[in-house]
């Protein structure tokens, strides 16, 4: 099999497992939480770099938590401003309040940065002890 097909076969996997998890989170969301947004977790030697897709979301919408085992991402994108009277013919961004739980490699660390830039807020934490 050459390369190329077996790293297609491999990020066809990937994106199925990334679906299917995407799927188990939103049944078995509690009503009224809201909607889950995007990350990437990445680590290296001392830290742990997480990144948030957050298109719209202010900084001070943001709040983290660090704690038992996890990272939470707690917020809220609002609406934008409307002229007024507009037709909606889609609107697929969410909105509202949105929570994301992040389980974190069994560790102890402290939030060190966090930026919002572009719609992505990247969150540095760095290993403790």
């Amino acid at each position: 099999m050459s390369r190329s097909i077996t790293e297609k076969m491999w990020s066809d996997a990937v994106a199925m497992l990334d679906r299917a998890d995407q799927m188990h989170r939103a049944f078995f969301r509690p009503e009224g939480a809201g909607w889950e947004p995007p990350v990437d977790l990445l680590e290296t030697s001392h830290e742990l770099i997480i990144i948030a897709a957050l298109p719209g979301v202010e900084a001070r919408d943001i709040d983290l938590v660090v704690g038992s085992g996890e990272l939470a991402i707690l917020g809220t994108r609002r609406l934008p401003s409307l002229p007024r009277p507009a037709r909606v013919h889609r609107m697929e961004l969410p909105h509202g309040r949105f929570e994301r739980r992040v389980g974190l490699p069994p560790g102890a660390y402290e939030v060190t940065r966090r930026d919002l830039d572009h719609g992505c807020l990247t969150i540095v934490l760095r290993k403790l002890g």
